[in-house]
């Protein structure tokens, strides 16, 4: 209500005189500051208030010929007393945000700024406190990133030490099984750095696409042949792709369907068929994947593109434990236990957002399966 009111009555004022406002702050800003030596805010409106007092003294002296000095002493008291109690409360918000900020500095981002003025400093306040959120978050998300990569890398690294631990004891032989284990933790962790590389391109905004014209049936046959070496176990089929031709980074697409396939022949069981269609609808292009696999549960869905997601379900699952949830699901559970890395549909949203596409778990044919479907721009925005 009483700001309801302030609107009211200062409208109209800023309205009538806010070019003229704007311009004497432009020309004010042009002014050297004889104020910025003092330290304290408060002492910068006690110095105004003296001058304020002074010039009103000088008034009085040339208009009455005198200065009633009994008057002027009692009045001067009570404007310094009560700049001091309403200043105070002008100030804290600033004494709070050097607090606030000393405590970022050592690494707390906790604390908020009272921002209940209106006005300048109301403004800086809530800025500081929406920063301070971001920071939290930011850092947040940074100390869970540090955790998973240094559990992502532990994970082959042990696994490899123990395979060649037990060659050095004479418990195992190097033989051809031995050695493809070892191989695979080698690989395991080869993409998981090749991941974060990509990752931190996309953190420091370091990658531009270069757009060329694809065609896209050419382009999906290559990327299913690679998949079909790289996952002997799994087939891979071409579907209802229509030829037509596409203006997109052939590289980063690349990336995305590597990723999506490699995600499929993972969650299929052995000899499970993958199948990519594509399709024209108006302007842009409809790609899909779909597995055999168990499935995502809808709720779940969006969840599996975030980085090194551990808690994501599958309809039909058993019930979560503690213990599961700690090994986590599809891009979490099986990302451990199969050799993914919980960032190949992270990094594949990346590249179809670069290129302002679309990435979405969409419901399967009969409730078999996963279906990823991607939607892609013919060409730039």
């Amino acid at each position: 209500m009483i700001e309801r009111i302030l609107d009211w009555l200062t409208k109209p004022m800023y309205w009538l005189l806010g070019p003229l406002i704007v311009f004497a702050n432009r020309l004010l800003d042009r002014l050297p500051r004889p104020l910025d030596p003092f330290r304290s805010i408060k002492l910068k409106l006690g110095v105004l208030l003296g001058i304020s007092g002074a010039t009103g003294l000088s008034v009085f002296y040339f208009s009455l010929g005198g200065i009633p000095w009994r008057t002027a002493i009692s009045a001067a008291m009570v404007g310094v007393i009560t700049l001091q109690v309403l200043a105070h409360g002008m100030t804290k918000p600033l004494r709070e945000m050097t607090a606030a900020a000393r405590s970022m500095a050592r690494g707390d981002y906790s604390r908020r700024v009272r921002a209940t003025s209106r006005d300048e400093v109301g403004t800086l306040a809530r800025a500081f406190n929406l920063m301070a959120a971001d920071l939290a978050a930011s850092d947040q998300q940074r100390r869970e990133l540090i955790a998973n990569v240094s559990h992502e890398l532990r994970t082959p690294i042990t696994a490899l030490q123990g395979v060649l631990e037990n060659m050095v004891d004479g418990v195992s032989t190097a033989d051809p099984a031995t050695l493809r284990t070892a191989l695979a933790q080698t690989q395991r962790l080869s993409r998981l750095v090749t991941e974060l590389l990509d990752l931190s391109k996309v953190d420091a905004g370091a990658v531009t696409l270069q757009r060329v014209p694809v065609p896209v049936a050419e382009f999906l046959a290559t990327v299913v042949e690679e998949a079909g070496l790289n996952s002997p176990k799994t087939r891979f089929r071409l579907d209802g792709v229509v030829a037509h031709t596409i203006s997109a980074d052939p590289a980063r697409l690349h990336q995305v369907f590597a990723n999506l396939l490699e995600n499929a022949a993972r969650h299929s069981p052995p000899w499970g068929l993958v199948t990519v269609s594509a399709r024209p609808e108006g302007t842009a292009t409809v790609f899909e994947v779909l597995d055999q696999g168990i499935g995502i549960a809808p709720a779940h869905r969006e969840r599996v593109f975030e980085r090194f997601t551990t808690k994501v379900s599958r309809p039909g699952a058993l019930p979560s434990t503690p213990d599961a949830d700690r090994r986590g699901t599809r891009a979490g559970q099986t990302a451990r236990s199969d050799g993914g890395t919980g960032l190949g549909l992270a990094i594949a949203r990346w590249a179809v957002e670069l290129h302002h596409g679309t990435i979405a778990i969409v419901d399967p044919p009969a409730g078999v399966g996963c279906r990823v479907r991607i939607t892609l721009p013919h060409g730039p925005r």
